[in-house]
């Protein structure tokens, strides 16, 4: 199917909407500042490309919530976290789309991912509240998704939004846009700080 079970960030993986296509999870987990320690939710985890580099850099002290809406993507990411021999991946599904239904703790987190996750929804203020809710005050989340035109591949371009619309989105959501992260030919990251 093109899923790259060895999770080897520099073998092909053919065009896919999900968390890993034509993307380095490994090197882009990298610059998203995490410490040993942290607490992270990894909304819209897919298949779980992101949230096993991200429990590796959180360590044993640290936990990252993988939260989806399809139990395959979940089971997916279980056996990927039981093959890795991680014990610091918690699973949740459940529709960000819906206020409160993560069931994390209100200021709960230090980092939340929504990587390939905005595009998707028509409620995108409701997936970023959910976000604000349970991150601490001055904790950080990343945003990654398609960027527009990019070369046929990926979502149709009416379901992209650009980096300024993306940005100010955020932003009117109690964040503070921090700087831009490589993530990649075909997608644009951007790191907030929650205010």
């Amino acid at each position: 199917m093109g899923i790259d079970t060895q999770l080897n960030p520099t073998s092909f993986m053919p065009p896919r909407t999900g968390n890993g296509g034509f993307m380095d999870p490994q090197r882009i987990a990298a610059l998203f500042g995490i410490r040993e320690g942290m607490r992270i939710a990894d909304f819209g985890c897919g298949s779980g490309f992101f949230p096993i580099y991200m429990a590796k850099l959180a360590g044993k002290d640290g936990v990252v919530t993988a939260v989806d809406v399809l139990e395959t993507a979940l089971d997916t990411v279980r056996a990927k976290a039981k093959t890795e021999g991680l014990s610091n991946i918690a699973i949740v599904r459940a529709n960000l789309e819906v206020f409160r239904t993560s069931g994390l703790g209100d200021n709960s987190q230090d980092l939340a991912l929504l990587a390939n996750v905005l595009y998707e929804s028509k409620k995108k203020e409701e997936i970023i509240k959910e976000a604000n809710r349970v991150l601490k005050t001055g904790g950080g989340l990343v945003v990654i998704d398609w960027k527009k035109s990019a070369r046929g591949f990926g979502p149709p371009e009416n379901a992209r939004m650009d980096q300024d619309s993306t940005n100010d989105l955020v932003e009117k959501s109690g964040f503070k846009f921090v700087n831009e992260i490589d993530a990649g030919a075909f997608h644009f990251g951007m790191r907030f700080r929650k205010i």
